[in-house]
């Protein structure tokens, strides 16, 4: 008498390998990278035959190269370039913040900021992220 048949392994590989080569880069570096020069290096690279579009055509926010305009048209207007500006609207997480929150001070709400989809103009210049005007109650 058999008892039941163990699955056989079908190409097992290493999760860890494909959790680094799926990686994206986190809110934080980004939120670095829309400082207004590092954007303009970013955006205005020279020309790369190693990456995707020769280095061209690059979405900021996304820290991602695309193949050509039209790709790069399409792309903001998914939802995941949506939900990418979404998430950096609001300032990011800071060393200051931790020691406001561990009680070396007092707790600020973190700012909303305004952000804007790059323009795909080669000539127009990078507008970086922006706070409102606060209104006032009187």
């Amino acid at each position: 008498m058999t008892g039941p048949q163990t699955k056989k392994k079908k190409n097992c590989t290493n999760k860890r390998s494909i959790k680094t080569k799926l990686y994206k880069r986190d809110l934080d570096q980004i939120d670095g990278d829309c400082k207004e020069e590092n954007a303009e290096k970013l955006l205005h690279q020279e020309i790369d035959f190693d990456k995707p579009g020769e280095a061209q055509f690059y979405c900021l926010h996304c820290a991602r190269h695309f193949i050509d305009e039209h790709a790069l048209k399409e792309h903001f207007r998914t939802k995941v370039h949506k939900r990418r500006l979404k998430a950096l609207e609001v300032e990011p997480y800071t060393v200051e913040e931790s020691e406001r929150a561990a009680g070396y001070g007092s707790y600020q709400t973190p700012k909303i900021r305004k952000l804007q989809t790059q323009s795909l103009d080669k000539t127009a210049e990078y507008v970086p992220p922006q706070y409102p005007m606060e209104e006032s109650n009187t």
